[in-house]
């Protein structure tokens, strides 16, 4: 009698476990920030995204994998440790650019899941084979650049470059993730000394440009001012030019015209000139009172004597003589 009793509570017990374990692993829940991929029997299903209550087969049928929606970030050449300060890793970001300099270079890589199927099953590591992605893919894009383009002005190119390759490495292994955007953090050189040479070639380089610059700014304002002078000059000499032409053109119609005029009458246009000229010249003219009897005052200044002032009267006083 016990030993069934015994029986009857152990399979109570068992049936109380089952189902506790039905009512709590048929249903799940999923936030705004999250997705999941039911697993039956280690076979994924079509994965789930949207947030809310959900319900599904209990375990050990069936079991959920939840996975982040939001975006991730790889420290590539540092990390923050546990006080927050961020340590280097030299050897990790080493490398030798096209013109066989050494160089260190960090970044950070922006990712993302965008398939949890293909990231849960595809790789063991899915992480470890983008840090190594990563590595490859910047390593080769420093590898084909100078160093001035890694330390300069090149930046940027080879930030696409890098996204470009990464993203391409990251699609053919198929991991279920894409990549977001690269940001270089630093590229320096790995010697204190190597950078201040550096830094002073640099300098040295920007003052060249700058110097180059602003001789051409000076050749160009001088070559628009010498340009600006001889288009006025120019202008000057076309101006005075068609002055020339249209006064000589009215000359020439004048005199034909008078000589058009003096045919129809010479004698009357003779006299008439003869009077017009003389009416511009006696006005000007001085006139002179010759003597020619042998004296020796042989003119008379009329002139002279008009302008000169006569000298102020003598005035008499009472009771006196001049």
């Amino acid at each position: 009698m016990s030993t069934r009793r015994a029986s009857i509570a152990a399979g109570l017990v068992i049936a109380g476990v089952i189902l506790l374990v039905v009512a709590f692993t048929t249903w799940y829940t999923i936030d705004e920030s999250e997705q999941a991929v039911v697993i039956t029997f280690g076979k994924a299903d079509t994965p789930v995204t949207e947030s809310g209550l959900h319900f599904k087969l209990p375990w050990p049928i069936q079991q959920i994998e939840k996975l982040s929606k939001e975006t991730y970030s790889l420290q590539f050449g540092y990390k923050q440790d546990a006080s927050g300060e961020l340590v280097s890793y030299d050897k990790e970001t080493k490398m030798i650019t096209g013109d066989e300099y050494i160089v260190l270079a960090d970044l950070i890589v922006q990712w993302k899941i965008t398939d949890p199927e293909k990231y849960l099953f595809n790789a063991q590591d899915p992480q470890e084979i983008l840090h190594d992605s990563t590595s490859a893919s910047i390593r080769s894009i420093i590898g084909s650049s100078t160093i001035d383009a890694s330390l300069t002005d090149g930046k940027a190119e080879i930030e696409a470059k890098t996204r470009e390759l990464l993203t391409s490495l990251v699609n053919t292994y198929d991991i279920g993730i894409s990549i977001q955007g690269v940001k270089l953090q630093d590229v320096e050189l790995p010697n204190a000394e190597v950078r201040a040479a550096f830094t002073a070639v640099t300098d040295a380089r920007e003052t060249k440009n700058t110097k180059i610059n602003e001789a051409n700014k000076y050749r160009n304002q001088r070559t628009s001012e010498a340009v600006g002078e001889r288009d006025a000059i120019k202008s000057r000499a076309i101006g005075q030019k068609t002055a020339r032409i249209e006064q000589a053109l009215g000359d020439v119609a004048l005199f034909n015209d008078l000589h058009a005029e003096y045919k129809k009458n010479t004698a009357i246009t003779r006299q008439r000139l003869i009077i017009e000229t003389l009416e511009q010249v006696l006005p000007k003219a001085k006139i002179y009172i010759m003597n020619d009897d042998g004296e020796t005052l042989k003119y008379l200044p009329l002139q002279q004597m008009e302008n000169q002032t006569p000298p102020p009267a003598e005035t008499k006083t009472e009771g006196g003589n001049n």
